[in-house]
């Protein structure tokens, strides 16, 4: 239980970080990156998308993670 809480506090951080500063483009440093945690899968296609439309980012991926419960959007 720790554990997953302790991710759901870093992923909560992350999202709230990524909001209010801007996220920076992925092609800036040429790795992927963890941009968001979500419980539904049209929530994380929404924020991918809308990152490729304001060129947060060039592409991104969401994918499942079933020992955690969530969607992890990667871009």
């Amino acid at each position: 239980m720790r554990k997953v809480r302790a991710v759901l506090v870093s992923a909560v951080m992350l999202l709230g970080v990524s909001l209010t500063i801007g996220a920076a483009p992925a092609h800036a440093d040429g790795g992927v990156r963890l941009a968001g945690i979500f419980r539904d899968h049209s929530e994380c296609e929404r924020i991918g998308t809308s990152g490729v439309t304001q060129n947060w980012w060039d592409d991104y991926s969401c994918v499942w993670e079933p020992r955690y419960g969530y969607y992890f959007l990667y871009a």
